[in-house]
């Protein structure tokens, strides 16, 4: 299977986008944020938007990966099934930094280095995916 990189990894101190992807056509995919980074008490928002076109983004995203502040592999699972129309992938983000350790001008910039990897499942595994998911949500 292919494996797509929306992000190659970057270390940033700043909200931004990465490239525009044109993704494998596959209705659902594994999408793995990989956080090398950070420093402590920061928040990392990470979303990935989809275009049939590359230029038309629409008002919400795609999916969006819960707020994180820790080095680690996060994984979500993209159902494209409702939105079959979507070619073209592009992440975005937003950092932000809270607490001791501000500056005497009272503010810090975060800092993270981080990837951002999609690849294509099965219907099979998305389902195994989204059962296992609602299980340990029910727990």
């Amino acid at each position: 299977m292919q494996i797509d990189i929306l992000l190659p990894e970057i270390e940033t101190m700043q909200d931004g986008e990465g490239p525009v992807v044109d993704t494998v056509p596959a209705s659902c995919q594994s999408i793995t944020l990989g956080i090398t980074q950070t420093l402590e008490r920061e928040k990392l928002d990470v979303s990935i938007w989809g275009s049939p076109d590359g230029s038309n983004w629409g008002a919400r995203p795609l999916a969006e990966f819960p707020a994180k502040s820790y080095c680690g592999l996060y994984s979500l699972l993209l159902d494209l099934s409702a939105n079959p129309n979507v070619r073209f992938l592009q992440a975005k983000w937003k950092m932000r930094a809270w607490g001791a350790g501000r500056t005497a001008q009272g503010t810090r910039e975060p800092l993270f280095s981080f990837y951002l990897r999609a690849e294509p499942v099965t219907k099979a595994s998305a389902g195994k995916a989204r059962a296992a998911a609602a299980a340990s949500a029910a727990a």
